[in-house]
């Protein structure tokens, strides 16, 4: 029986890519010169410090770029509150990995109500569907590529 697995993942070399390229653009921007403005990316999280909240937007809107160029989901980013320390103004990016059971949930609710003849099942931090027909899978991606997801999605692993 055909199945293919939905799942959220973004490629870190690809992530890496974006903020080397956003910390480029920072670095050649007139505005930016003598500031103390960087990105910066450890385990699961992007760091993006400047001196005002001004710059930060700027900055956002460079890694939103950056993000798009490279093919990547913006919706893979998860803003936390904009810190203020001193000088230094502060804004935590938390990279979305795996879907979580919340929207597991929706998305087996999503498949279902729209009864084309498959099964979902979680498995995980993925959802795994199966069908007897290729052309039943087919209109399964249609259907979660047209919804509006909080989390960016992609499909593996399909076997006929």
């Amino acid at each position: 029986m055909p199945t293919f697995d939905i799942v959220s993942e973004l490629d870190k070399h690809e992530l890496t890519n974006a903020i080397d390229q956003a910390s480029k653009i920072v670095a050649n921007r007139f505005d930016f010169k003598g500031s103390d403005a960087s990105f910066s990316l450890s385990e699961k999280m992007v760091t993006i410090k400047a001196e005002s909240e001004f710059q930060i937007e700027q900055m956002q809107d460079m890694l939103f770029d950056a993000f798009i160029k490279r093919k990547l989901d913006v919706k893979a980013l998860d803003y936390q509150e904009v810190q203020q320390a001193g000088k230094e103004v502060k804004l935590i990016a938390n990279v979305k990995e795996g879907i979580d059971s919340d929207n597991a949930r929706k998305v087996v609710k999503l498949i279902k109500s729209s009864k084309i003849k498959v099964q979902a099942a979680i498995q995980g931090e993925q959802v795994r569907v199966t069908g007897k027909k290729r052309d039943d899978l087919q209109q399964v991606m249609q259907l979660i590529r047209e919804s509006e997801m909080d989390i960016p999605v992609q499909f593996n692993n399909f076997r006929d």
